[in-house]
């Protein structure tokens, strides 16, 4: 199972991916992921890559790619491999597409999750990560079993600065501004499946697995 994953901030997007790459036994691609691990470990892409971020600058197209390509010829990615965080643009998803051809592999959906502007700024606000390994909880939606404690690694949870009304307002249509012409450009593909995220998470996790042809 090939997939791309889509959303915006607070649309669940991890807990769904945690979800997915479980059940079809895929690894879950993220592109900030991929960027961190070519920095640490001092690759040519992850050094070409930090010389941009330090200069505040966005990491050009190319490099994006290159990063992603480097990636999906792993052999892990043989049996799918769930997308997160790329394509951005539609820019980047035809390079994915060359890319893609040129693996022989076939992109089989783009799931995208829609949350209306209010809820997701509800959403934000009341948001808590992980400090150790990055895990999300919701004080609503989403609590962890103790207050302020990381099920997973019983690391501690807090608040991101900007999870605020005002920021996450500007965050969310940037977003939604930024990903309509790549929710078109995979429409005309007929790969796009839209999910309501608004449902309970168990519920949004049943649609996407309906919609992918699981059970």
């Amino acid at each position: 199972m090939r997939l791309i994953l889509l959303g915006p901030p607070g649309a669940g997007k991890g807990t769904q991916a945690s979800g997915i790459v479980k059940k079809y036994n895929i690894p879950h691609i993220s592109t900030g992921d991929i960027f961190r691990k070519n920095i640490k470990e001092g690759t040519e892409l992850g050094i070409k890559a930090k010389e941009y971020m330090n200069k505040g600058l966005l990491v050009p197209d190319e490099l994006v790619v290159a990063i992603v390509k480097d990636r999906l010829v792993q052999d892990d990615c043989k049996k799918g491999f769930l997308l997160d965080g790329f394509p951005r643009t539609v820019a980047q998803a035809d390079a994915l597409d060359i890319e893609l051809k040129n693996l022989k592999y076939n992109l089989d959906k783009v799931i995208n999750i829609e949350v209306s502007k209010d809820e997701l700024i509800k959403r934000a606000v009341g948001r808590r990560i992980c400090k150790e390994c990055g895990g999300t909880y919701h004080l609503i939606f989403n609590p962890s079993k103790t207050e302020g404690v990381c099920d997973e690694c019983g690391g501690e949870l807090y608040q991101r600065k900007d999870d605020n009304e005002e920021t996450v307002t500007k965050r969310i249509e940037e977003y939604l501004n930024k990903t309509q012409p790549l929710i078109n450009y995979y429409e005309k593909q007929d790969k796009i499946v839209n999910i309501d995220g608004k449902q309970d998470i168990d519920k949004v996790y049943e649609d996407i697995l309906k919609a992918l042809g699981g059970e």
